[in-house]
């Protein structure tokens, strides 16, 4: 039986999109309602164009995994990859995942934060100079007193972590019977169909002005 999916999205790159979404809406509506002349149709088209490529690389973007399979839903494309058919998954300036193929596909949704392997980096060095071990208090002799217990390990970046799960699961789930097939890419025609509508029409009326 397959399990539920685990669901990987960019918070910041939602939040983003979000805003840039309630920019353009605001500017658009403004444009069609205000507008004189060819200014509101100038305005909608922008709009067919701009909307849909916002959404594509702000708010699509997700990674599904579960037992058998993962599922990649970048700006233009999905792809389905059973673990059976996933080489590896490397970390570098992206996030990347390669099949037995040799394809390789980025994992748009689990972006690589340098800054956040600063911060880690940072942490790691705080503790060592520490002793690497925490504090807690017990209870002991009538009073509390601090007693060291073992670090908790070496800190790690959100997305680094992520990318840690997604290993377990392709080791641990590569040979499974379940978890073979073929690699499958779709094309996102709902991104491309207004883009392209809107990208025409813009033109158009560049053309004719």
């Amino acid at each position: 039986m397959t399990t539920k999916d685990r669901i990987y999205r960019s918070p910041a790159g939602i939040a983003g999109g979000a805003l840039l979404l309630a920019i353009v809406l605001w500017l658009g509506i403004d444009a069609l309602v205000q507008g004189e002349d060819r200014t509101p149709w100038l305005a909608l088209a922008s709009m067919i164009l701009a909307l849909p490529l916002i959404v594509a690389f702000t708010v699509r973007p997700a990674v599904y995994a579960n037992e058998d399979r993962l599922r990649i839903r970048n700006p233009f494309r999905v792809i389905v990859l059973p673990w059976g058919q996933a080489a590896a998954l490397r970390s570098g300036y992206s996030n990347e995942v390669v099949a037995e193929s040799g394809d390789t596909f980025q994992l748009w949704a689990v972006p690589v934060s340098l800054r956040a392997r600063k911060r880690a980096a940072r942490k790691d060095a705080r503790a060592e100079r520490g002793g690497g071990a925490g504090l807690r208090l017990g209870f002991g002799g009538g009073g509390a007193a601090p007693v060291p217990v073992p670090a908790a390990g070496p800190a790690r970046a959100e997305t680094d972590k992520i990318m840690d799960d997604l290993r377990e699961l392709m080791e641990t789930r590569g040979t499974a019977e379940s978890a073979q097939g073929e690699v499958t890419v779709r094309w996102a025609y709902e991104i491309f169909a207004p883009v392209i509508a809107g990208a025409v029409l813009l033109v158009i009326l560049i053309a004719t002005g």
